[in-house]
């Protein structure tokens, strides 16, 4: 992964954290602020398998790579969800 990947996963993961909110059903009990962090990680591990899939480099869009991004936030943010609203609950 090139510097510039590495940075623009990072700015998409903000926006795929989100994305990875939205697909989960129910009402997510975590702060924003781990919702975005799970986002860029998604991001940056999504590119890193796209990568190894060899959909990275594509002509246009890269749905794909969005695609698996989209579902690593999603996985993320169920697996953050319950752990942290386990803990929340006295």
């Amino acid at each position: 992964m090139e510097v510039s990947g590495f940075f623009t996963a990072i700015i998409i993961g903000l926006i795929i954290g989100a994305l990875g909110r939205l697909v989960v059903p129910g009402k997510q009990n975590i702060p924003i602020w781990l919702t975005l962090l799970i986002g860029v990680v998604a991001a940056i591990l999504g590119t890193l398998v796209a990568g190894a899939l060899g959909v990275a480099d594509t002509s246009g869009v890269d749905w794909i790579e969005l695609l698996i991004q989209v579902v690593f936030a999603a996985i993320g943010v169920a697996i953050a969800a319950g752990v942290y609203g386990r803990r929340r609950v006295h």
